[in-house]
């Protein structure tokens, strides 16, 4: 099988399996997150079995995933799964802004292969992404404490996906600016 499709399906094939068990499981988290965190699970082995290892951004969502989508089980409290987008932007916000401490952009090393750009581009692209990390996380804290469940569930994927393309999008002319 092509490895694209594989990893397609196993990137987006566990949010599908969460949205269809959601919706009709009734639009029950209750329901929806047990096959959430099990096809996240069977992903990442799929992955480790074709490719005999496990890139660190998947390794910590699906770590993410079972761990606040257990408490959220465990305590029968939505919160939990709630607040997962908002630590994982912040946890990428940080991880980004660390990285300038010491003179590392972990952004071009993780992404040094997609684009040739100069020094002054890999650290604008950096302070960006910091900044859009952050506001990813205030809006999905505005979001889930304004808003219905059911509403947070399609924003926090089509609406967060939304922004996330806009932004990339957004992104085209610094990079083509800052080609080497």
């Amino acid at each position: 099988m092509n490895k694209s499709l594989i990893k397609f399906i196993t990137d987006f094939g566990p949010l599908l399996i969460f949205f269809t068990v959601y919706y009709r499981g009734g639009n029950d988290l209750r329901i929806a997150i047990p096959p959430l965190i099990i096809s996240t699970l069977v992903a990442i082995l799929i992955v480790y079995v074709i490719e005999k290892k496990i890139a660190i951004i998947p390794l910590l969502g699906a770590s993410l995933v079972s761990i606040f989508g257990g408490l959220t089980l465990y305590f029968d409290n939505p919160v939990f799964l709630y607040i997962k987008p908002t630590i994982i932007n912040i946890l990428f916000a940080i991880i980004l802004a660390f990285g300038k401490l010491f003179n590392k952009n972990f952004l071009k090393v993780i992404f040094k292969s997609a684009f040739l750009i100069d020094e002054t581009g890999w650290n604008k692209l950096n302070n960006r992404w910091i900044l859009f990390f952050i506001f990813l996380a205030i809006i999905n804290e505005l979001v889930w404490r304004t808003q219905t469940e059911y509403f947070w569930v399609n924003f926090k994927v089509w609406g967060i996906l939304i922004f996330t393309f806009v932004f990339t999008a957004c992104q085209l002319p610094l990079i083509n600016k800052h080609k080497i």
